[in-house]
């Protein structure tokens, strides 16, 4: 196995009461084991608990001339400075004494969202990620993040 470990930023924390709106911006949430953030929509018993997209994705939005502001795809946790199509399910997240574990890369859109019909496009499908709650804790508007790279490698058939 090989471990790696990268470091970004929180510049947004994001929550909605219900489903299927733009978030609206906190300057800290609780994430709660097993469970996501506390009084978010989004937070239950699955595999979706918490939701990340990098600023630099929103920025892309942005070029393409759309005022949408962190919260605005529906992430629970905007990110900077972290590639986050890269990580791979299993990988794991630090941010303060939080941990959470990639359960999902992208997602399938089923019905397109206002951004999309906006814009002919949406990069949360294809850039956000989702993940579980492996231990909570208060997350804050500027806190770190690392991340936990833990791949297998196959060489020549044999797993190392």
């Amino acid at each position: 196995m090989t471990k790696n470990e990268s470091k970004g930023r929180v510049v947004a924390l994001n929550i909605s009461k219900k489903k299927g709106i733009p978030k609206t911006n906190m300057k800290q949430v609780i994430l709660a084991e097993n469970f996501g953030i506390q009084g978010d929509a989004h937070a239950g018993d699955w595999h979706r608990q918490v939701s990340l997209l990098a600023i630099e994705s929103i920025e892309k939005m942005r070029e393409k001339g759309l005022r949408v502001r962190p919260g605005a795809f529906a992430e629970n946790v905007t990110t900077e400075y972290l590639n986050l199509p890269q990580l791979f399910i299993g990988d794991k997240i630090i941010i303060g004494e939080s941990i959470l574990e990639i359960t999902q890369i992208g997602k399938e859109c089923h019905s397109k969202c206002a951004i999309y019909y906006q814009a002919g496009d949406c990069v949360m499908p294809r850039e956000g990620i989702f993940a579980r709650v492996l231990k909570g804790g208060i997350v804050k508007i500027g806190d770190e993040i690392g991340i936990v790279a833990v791949r297998k490698i196959i060489i020549a058939g044999v797993l190392k």
